[in-house]
């Protein structure tokens, strides 16, 4: 027996017609629709984000001329560090200038002891016992010319002894530890409790 839509009364056409357009639309918005509005709402969260980004790039680019002067200015102070706090100790170096500045100050070097550095956080302390002969008003001079350096040097433990045979330009002998500093090129990491190393300070 055959069923078709056109020996059924109108009403059940109309339902059957109905129910069809229905069931077709339901099924459009299952397996098109939604899958569609899920796809355009993830692009719409990926693109918030890449707008979130876009802002962010925007406002750091507008500081990269702030950054790149901080970064100038802080290469600056470097420099300036590493002149005060040399990277790397230098015997030959150092004794040449205390050699040309005891010349300058009529003063004579008759000792050179270097001591091993003390490891501190951020630099290494380098103790050198200095035997010296000359006169007291020619050491003071000497060590003030010493506190002029570029290089930190500290003068500690200073002993002065009246020559025997004293001339005019040999009265004292003086013994001392001259300390310089130098800069680490990775930093020594700090003890648990150990207090932060001071800043070496310039002076005599």
């Amino acid at each position: 027996m055959e069923l078709t839509l056109t020996k059924l009364p109108w009403y059940a056409q109309v339902g059957a017609f109905v129910a069809l357009a229905v069931s077709g639309c339901g099924m459009f918005y299952y397996y098109y629709e939604m899958p569609v509005r899920a796809d355009m709402a993830g692009r719409q969260q990926q693109l918030l984000a890449l707008r979130v980004d876009i802002t962010k790039g925007l406002s750091t680019a507008k500081k990269l001329p702030e950054f790149r002067q901080q970064v100038t200015d802080l290469e600056g102070r470097l420099a300036n560090l590493k002149a005060i706090l040399p990277e790397e100790k230098d015997a030959a170096d150092l004794l040449n200038r205390m050699q040309t500045v005891a010349a300058q100050s009529n003063m004579t070097i008759k000792g050179f002891k270097p001591s091993p550095t003390v490891t501190k956080q951020l630099h290494a302390e380098w103790p050198i016992t200095l035997e010296l002969d000359g006169t007291y008003h020619n050491l003071a001079i000497f060590f003030d010319r010493v506190g002029k350096f570029t290089r930190i040097v500290n003068i500690s433990a200073l002993d002065v002894k009246n020559k025997d045979r004293p001339d005019a330009t040999n009265t004292v002998t003086a013994t001392c530890v001259a300390t310089t500093f130098v800069l680490l090129e990775k930093p020594t990491p700090a003890k648990p409790g150990a207090k932060p190393a001071a800043t070496p300070a310039k002076g005599n």
